[in-house]
């Protein structure tokens, strides 16, 4: 009698058990789904007004594979105005920092601006015979940009004192990605594809 209830109470033990359990496939659909998801947010964002999350290892070793002359004092220290600015203003280091490779061919600055105007995303140049502006240090450059890309990005006031001489001039908020500063930042067709191609290949290292 005893052996017979034992038995009927792991019966009864291993229905309740299949019934809550999830099928095989259904588990691992799930398992995919997350997966997926998982990826999607490790990935780059497009975002102007977002957290970047690519590592200043990274950076640094981005901006070495196109230019591996560079100063590496430079190097670690613009990377850490970037980081410092953008993350003060809500704006995306990726996507600044990837403009800056972009504008100054990864700080080979062979174009109209100088390395010395500390201008490291083409403020105030329209051509090749307009130098653009002006900063007095590499902070301040940085600085500037952060600023313009967030008077596209948003309509909140910035943090720091404003260096961006060119605040003022932009519609506020009318850019949310990357993307959308073509024929707004520059009159490239292709200017906001650049840059996102950049941010796809700096995390493809």
């Amino acid at each position: 009698m005893r052996l017979r209830l034992v038995t009927i109470v792991i019966l009864f033990a291993a229905i309740g058990f299949s019934s809550i359990a999830a099928p095989p496939h259904k588990a691992a659909k799930r398992k995919t789904q997350s997966s997926k998801e998982s990826k999607v947010k490790k990935g780059p964002s497009l975002k102007i007004m977002a957290r970047g999350k690519a590592s200043p290892e990274l950076m640094r070793n981005f901006l070495f594979k196109y230019h591996g002359h560079a100063d590496q004092v430079m190097v670690n220290r613009i990377i850490k105005a970037y980081i410092i600015e953008a993350n003060r203003e809500g704006v995306n280091y990726e996507v600044a920092f990837c403009q800056m490779c972009l504008e100054t061919g990864f700080l080979k600055f062979e174009g109209a601006v100088s390395k010395y105007q500390y201008n490291y995303c083409g403020l105030g140049c329209i051509d090749m015979f307009s130098g653009g502006d002006w900063f007095g240090s590499m902070e301040e450059g940085v600085r500037a940009h952060i600023q313009h890309l967030k008077a596209y990005a948003s309509q909140e006031p910035v943090r720091s004192p404003l260096v961006d001489p060119r605040f003022s001039n932009v519609r506020r908020g009318t850019v949310t990605e990357v993307t959308q500063l073509t024929g707004k930042w520059a009159t490239d067709p292709a200017y906001g594809q650049k840059i996102s191609a950049l941010i796809t290949r700096l995390y493809s290292l």
